[in-house]
């Protein structure tokens, strides 16, 4: 048929996937032919899902406890070895440092004795006379800036289903409280007397109680869903009930008791720590799409999966939506950061804010039906649900877990994350609290490395 003879004919469409456009053209009056078609499933592979149900095996195998306080330098000998300062998020150098990432490494260069004050920290940074490097590749996590250093003291969490595997340990450090902190880029000498404090008395003391009786997570983690929290910006319960556990060990200090029962976000780090004991064991399981970590340092976002081992998959971080403290806006906020993420990818924060609405209403994400409505497109994402931590608005389904990469580049949903919001100046601290959301292009880069 020539092209004038097509183009005199009478109008004929073939309407290829969504109905209501043909319905559209045929109450015009154009005669239609509805073609059903969608984009081509991944494909199905058994290979990859027998390997994601042994990293599945492993992560909720997982007996995470809260074992011991110790220098960050006894479990990470590399930092004793040399000027090493881990940080948050993949890998970064100085010079693509935002704001409070660098405000956090000046102040913990003072703090560490390597310069006599901010200014000379600065430039002994930009020398390249400090190392740095992600404390995802030392069994470690931080919130925020996440800054780790060799005499800071950090709470060791053991994996005890692994003990006397090469994974079976991880470590955060103390959650300094509230206010001006260098979690969010404080470097001020109210900060550093506050982390020197915790160095020398905190630290010490929490370590002896917990040697003596060391805490289980799985139940503690279990009771604190029943009772609100979400573990990433509620943990009201949880600190709560951690407290009523250390009490007795910790009684010989009105302060250390005073600290902790006036900090709610006090087990953060704990969770931050046993959320990466109970991802590690399934690193490099080959073949297996699970996500093992998610990060970012306030300039990038990085992912880990599982069947990729130690490779970062990276992408631009991008902004949090959420609400600000009085005086405050979206002009005066940094990109999102921290290690703090590992809770999303146990199925905790955002996965699991049908357990605790009243957060939604502090991150700006609404109230109850938009915290279920999270959890439920959040379970999209997920190959299982944990059989402990149950979600009682749910009628006790177990949170989602075990993030696939192939969920999420098939289903184009973005991994929801609660998170706190810092200045993008540093020393300013948290102007808000909102949810951020996981880069797409880290999971298509992932998936297509399977694909090589």
């Amino acid at each position: 048929m020539s092209i004038e003879a097509l183009l005199g004919g009478p109008l004929r469409v073939a309407n290829i996937g969504l109905e209501s456009f043909a319905r559209d053209l045929a109450r015009n009056g154009v005669a239609v032919a509805q073609v059903d078609w969608s984009p081509p499933s991944l494909p199905y592979d058994e290979r990859i899902e027998q390997a994601n149900a042994e990293a599945l095996r492993r992560i909720l195998a997982a007996e995470p406890v809260l074992a011991d306080v110790r220098r960050a330098g006894e479990l990470i000998p590399q930092l004793d070895a040399g000027k090493l300062l881990l940080h948050a998020g993949p890998p970064i150098e100085w010079a693509r440092m935002c704001g409070p990432m660098r405000g956090a490494v000046c102040g913990a260069i003072v703090f560490e004795g390597w310069a006599g004050d901010l200014a000379a920290a600065e430039m002994l940074a930009a020398s390249g006379a400090v190392k740095f490097a992600p404390n995802h590749h030392f069994g470690a996590v931080g919130p925020m800036t996440g800054i780790t250093t060799r005499s800071m003291p950090l709470l060791m969490v053991e994996n005890r289903k692994f003990a006397g595997a090469g994974n079976a340990w991880a470590a955060c450090a103390i959650n300094e409280g509230l206010g001006k902190v260098m979690r969010f880029g404080g470097n001020d000498a109210e900060v550093l007397a506050r982390l020197a404090w915790l160095r020398d008395d905190l630290g010490p003391l929490l370590g002896k109680a917990l040697r003596a009786a060391p805490v289980p997570l799985n139940p503690l983690i279990a009771r604190g869903l029943t009772m609100g929290d979400e573990m990433h910006q509620r943990n009201v319960a949880c600190s709560s009930l951690l407290l009523r556990i250390l009490a007795p060990r910790l009684a010989s200090s009105v302060k250390a008791l005073e600290f902790i029962g006036g900090n709610d976000q006090f087990f953060l780090n704990v969770a931050m720590a046993m959320g990466k004991s109970m991802l590690d064991p399934a690193r490099g399981v080959a073949g297996s799409t699970i996500v093992t970590a998610m990060a970012r340092n306030g300039t990038d976002f990085g992912i880990r999966v599982a069947g990729q081992g130690d490779a970062w998959f990276t992408a631009p971080v991008e902004m949090p939506q959420g609400l600000y403290f009085p005086g405050f806006s979206a002009a005066d906020a940094n990109p999102d950061m921290g290690d703090s993420a590992i809770l999303e990818a146990v199925g905790l924060g955002a996965f699991s804010m049908a357990a605790a609405p009243a957060v939604a209403g502090f991150v700006g994400a609404g109230g109850f039906r938009e915290a279920v409505a999270t959890t439920r497109a959040m379970s999209e994402l997920a190959a299982a649900r944990h059989p402990q931590w149950q979600i009682p608005a749910l009628e006790f389904a177990g949170v989602p877990i075990g993030i696939d990469v192939r969920r999420v580049v098939e289903t184009r949903i973005a991994p929801a994350i609660n998170t706190g919001i810092a200045h993008k100046r540093a020393g300013v601290g948290q102007v808000g609290a909102g949810v951020a959301r996981a880069p797409l292009a880290c999971f298509d880069k992932a998936l297509d490395a399977f694909r090589t």
